[in-house]
């Protein structure tokens, strides 16, 4: 039984998959924490019997705020790392064993995050573009290469969710803890995981949620370019404050 990791599963009507994917985890993970955000059919229910610890929000906020409910919770928790995966059934247990591996063997790594095969699959051709030309652009912004980074399946070190403060509520938060982590210099690697696509449809807009991610930068970033200005404004006084203060003849 692993106590040191726990598993965060945030979830909006996933009746069909949450029950036994909570029942497979609980056979080797202590804590299972399920974040039901408004769901409207059992899924509460279905992983309550399960044995997961069950969060709920009263209507749907997002899976960002999900997300955000499960680490305030784990944050309180005797854990040291977090595994986040989909209720969907696209993501396996199997395969958060390979978190765990790659966790243990380098503790430097401080977010592991999943790598699906993109290639020759059966992932739709919307999703394989969007997921390339955002992995190139979180990759950029977190200065460093992220193969996938609208992989939800992961595994975060403690003093992550402990240290980055989010301020995003929807699909858009994952890629904002990525960039975060990369601007904070916390070192993020993948993990290989199998590639499940079956009878599931995304709950991604491929607009709404793109519009998302460009007002999370704008949130993120304009307020970091105006902490710079601040800082280099007070360098620049503390230089030349003396010569400015010299009386003028």
């Amino acid at each position: 039984m692993i106590r040191d990791i726990a598993v965060l599963i945030p979830a909006h009507n996933e009746e069909k998959a949450i029950g036994g994917l909570v029942a497979e985890l609980k056979g080797k993970y202590k804590t299972v924490v399920v974040v039901n955000d408004g769901s409207s059919d059992k899924t509460a229910l279905c992983a309550g019997d399960s044995g997961a610890v069950v969060l709920t929000h009263p209507v749907c906020r997002g899976k960002g705020e999900a997300l955000k409910t499960g680490f305030a919770y784990l944050a309180k928790q005797d854990v040291d790392a977090v595994i986040t995966m989909d209720g969907d059934g696209q993501h396996t247990v199997e395969d958060a064993a390979n978190f765990e591996r790659a966790y243990r063997r380098n503790k430097s790594v401080c977010m592991w995050v999943g790598k699906r095969k993109i290639k020759g699959t059966e992932m739709p051709f919307i999703r394989r573009l969007t997921n390339i030309s955002m992995s190139l652009a979180i990759s950029m912004l977190s200065f460093q290469w992220i193969p996938d980074t609208q992989n939800g399946f992961r595994l975060i070190k403690r003093e992550v969710i402990e240290k980055i403060r989010l301020c995003t509520s929807h699909f858009e938060t994952e890629s904002e803890l990525l960039i975060k982590c990369g601007w904070r210099g916390y070192r993020i690697s993948s993990v290989k995981i199998s590639t499940v696509y079956a009878s599931e449809k995304s709950k991604i807009n491929p607009y709404t949620d793109t519009m998302r991610f460009f007002l999370m930068l704008l949130i993120i970033i304009f307020p970091l370019f105006a902490r710079i200005t601040e800082c280099r404004k007070k360098l620049i006084l503390k230089r030349c404050g003396k010569e400015w203060l010299k009386p003028r003849l």
